[in-house]
């Protein structure tokens, strides 16, 4: 079996592949203060509870925005897994796709991962949305060609933001839409800012680069909050939950890792 894992900023996605099919599938809190030990117990409890063993799992890969959890990783799948896991770097996707931005090393390995799944997919120009920590959109060319993308502050750091520094607006979930874009008390005015205000800007945002661009793409979106700006978008066509373990599937098969 193969263990696939991204790292992220707020949440760790990790994923069990049996050749193309996945098993499982897990969402947990990034912890970077947390060692292999603890990360063990934790990883070891999931699986124990869908009756799969670490000795079950032959590679694993990882890709990793965050630097301190690398030694973690490494030395868990030492320890515990008993080989060394491989790192999603330049180096292995260059050829599954051109990196065309200035200095592709500045390029996050999960965006890398994303583009490289949605391509195998579709295999036309796209514009992946990826609500995270961070809202990233990557831009793919429809010849394969990561083109660049565009960086803004994630929907739950703006919304901290607001409710930190404006003491009497309340903090209000954002678990769906309000009834209407015109809110008609503040915990709806806040919600139609944050949840309509995203979509608008993502939408706006599509627009400029498909115009600039010269591209017809398809628009997908990803990451945990992409099924809530979904609901209120007019440009996202599909989200991908799964877009990130798939490409690190994808990129396992052309290193030979056995699944």
């Amino acid at each position: 079996m193969l263990l696939v894992i991204d790292v992220g900023n707020t949440n760790t996605v990790m994923g069990l592949f049996d050749g193309d099919e996945v098993l499982l599938d897990f969402r947990i809190r990034t912890e970077s203060r947390i060692t292999e030990d603890e990360f063990n117990i934790l990883v070891s409890g999931l699986f124990k509870n869908e009756n799969v063993k670490l000795s079950d799992i032959k590679n694993t890969i990882i890709s990793s925005v965050v630097p301190q959890m690398m030694n973690v990783l490494e030395a868990f799948c030492n320890k515990y897994l008993g080989h060394k896991p491989h790192w999603v770097d330049h180096e292995s996707v260059k050829q599954h796709m051109p990196i065309l931005y200035d200095n592709p090393l500045e390029v996050g390995a999960d965006r890398i991962v994303n583009s490289v799944a949605a391509y195998e997919k579709y295999k036309k120009s796209l514009i992946i949305i990826d609500f995270g920590t961070a809202t990233t959109l990557d831009v793919i060319s429809e010849k394969g060609e990561y083109l660049g993308g565009v960086i803004i502050p994630g929907v739950m750091i703006s919304s901290e933001a607001l409710f930190q520094r404006a003491s009497k607006l309340p903090r209000v979930d954002l678990l769906k839409p309000p009834a209407s874009v015109i809110g008609k008390n503040t915990a709806d005015s806040i919600k139609s800012g944050i949840i309509h205000g995203y979509a608008s800007m993502v939408d706006g945002m599509v627009k400029k680069i498909s115009k600039e661009g010269d591209l017809s793409p398809k628009i997908l979106a990803t990451g945990g909050l992409a099924p809530l700006i979904n609901d209120v978008s007019e440009t996202i066509e599909k989200v991908e939950s799964s877009l990130t373990l798939e490409g690190l599937r994808i990129i396992s098969k052309n290193l030979k890792l056995i699944g």
